[in-house]
């Protein structure tokens, strides 16, 4: 299945921005992604609208990871899926420029709590993004499927428009 993820510049940007800010704790930032899915005639369509970004109490002080978020976060990620009947995606940055990519434990974790939004909006898809300095990369769980699919394209929507992968492999 091809997936093409979709996100306006002024999301992007103030994300960005957000997922930048220094934190007392924490090494890194994390968010939630609001999004709209559609099947298309060849895969699927999601389509950032909202971001929810992480209140700094709901970071857990962790040494051995660089962030750690409660189960307030994960409750209102959640909240806003069965209310607004929408797909959730996890984001968070890592600091350089070119192609990113989940760590191990970013791989691991997610696919532990990604799933768990099927518990409020089964019928939709849901996943984790990492973005880079410049570029982004993520992971969907397309209800249906066994295993979480990788993005085939992700497109940046405003001025510049940016097409930041556009991929000739098939699923993860």
């Amino acid at each position: 299945m091809r997936i093409h993820f979709k996100i306006q510049r002024a999301l992007y940007d103030a994300i960005h921005a957000d997922l930048r800010r220094r934190h007392e704790f924490a090494e890194e930032r994390l968010g939630f992604l609001l999004c709209r899915p559609a099947l298309t005639e060849t895969g699927g369509l999601i389509v950032a609208y909202k971001f929810l970004s992480t209140p700094d109490d709901m970071y857990v002080p962790d040494g051995k990871f660089g962030c750690v978020f409660n189960s307030e976060a994960m409750r209102r990620a959640m909240q806003a899926a069965l209310s607004l009947n929408v797909s959730i995606f996890h984001v968070h940055v890592h600091e350089h420029v070119g192609e990113p990519w989940f760590s191990r434990t970013d791989l691991k974790e997610s696919a532990e709590f990604v799933p768990n939004f099927w518990n409020v909006r089964p019928a939709l898809p849901h996943g984790t993004l990492v973005f880079s300095l410049n570029r982004m990369a993520g992971l969907c769980w397309w209800p249906g499927h066994d295993h979480p699919q990788r993005f085939q394209k992700l497109s940046i929507i405003g001025s510049p428009i940016q097409i930041t992968q556009e991929a000739t492999w098939k699923a993860f």
